[in-house]
């Protein structure tokens, strides 16, 4: 398991999906009727891929979208990777669910130990779980049950897993990622503040703790890149300027500054976007 640990954040894939024309009037949303501009939805995400390929090195699935479909960009709900194996999850949300047939595809072509998840009493998004390198937390949240978070106990059987009320926010991963090994990204909202108060009286480890003062920047996509080093992906000072510079706090980071006004509208954020994959050769 110490393996795990040392290289943690190292990938070679993501799967990654385009965006429908149908997110803008049909994406599912907590709250707010903000337009989606789906011009700048899909410049915004290309450049999200592009760091991932281009600037990163990663192999990328590249899934096409579903316009029945209208969350499918949001791929990062559809599967939990560990490891070699793959637990491709329930949507919380019904309309969601076929989203994980095409995810599933991607992940057997590469030859993953794919799980599916069968009992219809379980939901699990993958927003909701929290992989540190040592462990799970699980969000419990409107998404994210009970059950499914026993099946993925039950899948990972190596780490040990803790479960998390989330209120507030869609998901766990709307106010905690991870940014670093051993360091977690948080918001400073009351509601963030709990969930991690929680985590850590759970969590056998001790963790650092990078606060964020706005709850969405604290997600952002941590990867560990071969002669790049600590890489970060986080949201940009014109979205959130106070944010911003706590990350430039952040030494021997290579940290790129990511655009997601318009996905933000219907609860994305960076992570929601890819599903990130280290497949040993």
């Amino acid at each position: 398991m110490a393996s795990s640990v040392s290289v943690f954040g190292t990938c070679t894939h993501a799967v990654v999906r385009d965006i429908p024309d149908s997110l803008a009037a049909e994406a599912l949303r907590m709250g707010g009727d903000e337009e989606v501009n789906l011009e700048k939805a899909r410049r915004e995400h290309q450049r999200y891929t592009q760091v991932l390929s281009s600037e990163l090195g990663l192999q990328l699935l590249q899934l096409p979208a579903d316009p029945a479909l209208p969350d499918c960009v949001f791929v990062e709900d559809t599967a939990v990777v560990c490891g070699d194996t793959a637990l491709l999850t329930r949507p919380g949300a019904p309309s969601r669910r076929p989203e994980v047939e095409a995810t599933k595809k991607a992940l057997e072509g590469l030859n993953f130990n794919v799980v599916e998840m069968t009992d219809e009493a379980a939901t699990l998004d993958g927003g909701d779980i929290l992989f540190t390198g040592k462990e799970f937390f699980v969000g419990l949240s409107k998404r994210t049950n009970q059950r499914g978070a026993e099946i993925l106990a039950d899948v990972f059987k190596d780490y040990a897993v803790s479960k998390v009320t989330v209120t507030g926010t869609l998901h766990l991963k709307s106010f905690c990622t991870m940014a670093g090994p051993g360091l977690i990204a948080i918001g400073s909202s009351e509601h963030a503040q709990r969930a991690l108060q929680i985590m850590q009286e759970m969590s056998d480890h001790r963790y650092d703790k990078l606060t964020l003062p706005d709850d969405q920047a604290a997600n952002c996509v941590y990867l560990n890149i071969p002669n790049k080093g600590h890489v970060l992906l986080h949201r940009t000072a014109q979205e959130f300027p106070n944010s911003a510079k706590v990350f430039e706090k952040l030494k021997d980071y290579t940290l790129i500054p990511v655009c997601n006004t318009e996905l933000a509208k219907v609860d994305g954020g960076l992570t929601c976007c890819s599903v990130l994959l280290n497949k040993r050769a």
